[in-house]
């Protein structure tokens, strides 16, 4: 799984700057024109706000790394330019059933909800796009519920949760990778599997904002398991910037673990498990096995191995992911995303095991740009060929009710999306952050990687 790095950058933003708070070309045309023909009839021929004979007009949200490029160490340059490559692509080799993409680009300050929400508006009423993509953030989900359920315009972006996805009609919002609650599911799954948890006591630790994951799915598939539990710990996080309340609520936390025999900690969100928490986890419970339903964090240990600081707190933290970066850089999809940006640019693709800086220090993401741009560019192709000809909101949700196994290019070889499941990804297999992997550490496969959908 290669889920958008966006979301790690602005929390790493928004952990750094109080000041601040105040607030993947077509891909392979899928055959079973039985099962286009009856979306098609069962659905409304109501024409489409942002289709006509010719053109679809498509909105993509980008965030604006301008306004917080002093406060991140990783930002993204020119990625309207990356888009356009895929778009591009597309339309060259006859558009979607004979119509063209014509994009419609904008850009918000990932702080709060005010900016994201001003894109929801102007895309939906007054450039009146078919539907939008792209790196769509807003931790509150306003923005999304404004896409998808206010204005009923299908959503393709990323780091959604269930009640994200949920809070929108059926079939309108669809992500390329997994929720975190999906995560967990699968990670206990595999640690169960590798019997990782026989003679732990665990405890589970999540912000407010991750309270119904803890709650609703790590702590009752703990139990499941048989796993002994200690206390849960929900930490004053996800509203503010000032992380003082919280980390002393950890401290008293940590204590009575220590009291209660806990060995295991399984930490939800980034949040959480940011360097401070880790890094004061770490230091009081040294032995403790840690295991986190986010592979986000992969950022925050490979900065502290760049810091030098050993032993890094991250080092044997367990996840759940999919191919590594090598093996994602030799496979399949990035075959078909590389050759694509390089054409349409003429400039070369770095991939994801080499670090690009910018004169001023910066790391550059344009690989992350570049699967992105293409994981969701080509998901928005796949299934309007699916639609066909009479491409609307109704079609569109009933094609993606109906469709089945689906190409994930940004990910990896497994993936599904059907009624009830619209987070896509489903390659997965255990994973342990390893410290010592050039250039500065990365995910260690520890199992094969395996199709599993974390199925409730």
């Amino acid at each position: 799984m290669r889920p958008s790095r966006t979301l790690t950058i602005v929390v790493a933003v928004l952990a750094a700057t109080a000041a601040l708070a105040a607030c993947g070309s077509s891909s392979k045309k899928s055959s079973g024109s039985s099962t286009t023909t009856a979306a098609n009839s069962a659905a409304s021929n109501a024409p489409a706000v942002g289709v006509t004979p010719t053109e679809i007009k498509l909105g993509v949200a980008l965030v604006d790394f301008s306004c917080v490029r002093n406060f991140t160490d990783t930002i993204r340059e020119n990625q309207d330019q990356v888009y356009s490559a895929y778009i591009n692509d597309i339309n060259q080799k006859g558009g979607i059933d004979g119509r063209k993409i014509v994009p419609f680009f904008e850009s918000y300050c990932p702080v709060g909800s005010s900016g994201p929400l001003n894109v929801c508006t102007k895309l939906t009423e007054d450039d009146k796009v078919f539907a939008v993509l792209g790196t769509f953030i807003d931790f509150s989900g306003d923005a999304q519920s404004c896409v998808a359920k206010q204005h009923h315009t299908p959503l393709l972006t990323f780091n959604l949760t269930d009640a994200e996805i949920a809070a929108a009609p059926p079939g309108l919002v669809v992500y390329p990778g997994a929720t975190n609650e999906r995560v967990a599911r699968i990670l206990l799954q595999l640690l169960d599997k590798q019997k990782t948890l026989k003679g732990k006591k665990a405890a589970v630790l999540g912000g407010t904002n991750e309270s119904e994951v803890v709650n609703k799915t790590i702590v009752p598939g703990l139990r499941k398991l048989g796993v002994p539990l200690g206390t849960t710990a929900i930490l004053s996080v996800g509203s503010s910037t000032d992380t003082t309340a919280a980390q002393a609520q950890l401290d008293s936390f940590i204590e009575r673990w220590k009291t209660e025999g806990v060995n295991a900690v399984f930490l939800s969100g980034d949040e959480v498990s940011s360097i401070a928490f880790v890094t004061k986890l770490r230091q009081a419970m040294p032995k403790v096995l840690l295991m986190v339903d986010t592979t986000d964090i992969k950022g925050e240990g490979q900065q502290l191995t760049a810091q030098g600081v050993k032993p890094n707190p991250y080092e044997g933290m367990l996840s759940a992911n999919g191919p590594t970066s090598h093996e994602y850089d030799t496979g399949p999809n990035w075959a078909y995303c590389k050759p694509i940006y390089e054409k349409e640019t003429g400039k070369p693709a770095p991939d994801a095991e080499h670090i690009i800086k910018t004169s001023d220090g910066k790391i550059l993401d344009t690989n992350g740009s570049i699967n992105d741009a293409c994981q969701v560019v080509t998901i928005f192709h796949d299934i309007a060929v699916r639609v066909g000809k009479n491409l609307n909101a109704t079609t569109w949700a009933a094609a993606v009710n109906s469709y089945g196994k689906i190409t994930n290019r940004g990910g990896g070889p497994y993936a599904s999306l059907h009624s009830g499941k619209y987070d896509i990804d489903d390659s997965f297999r255990l994973v342990a952050f390893d410290s010592s992997i050039p250039p500065s550490g990365d995910w260690k496969p520890l199992t094969p990687l395996e199709d599993i959908t974390g199925a409730a």
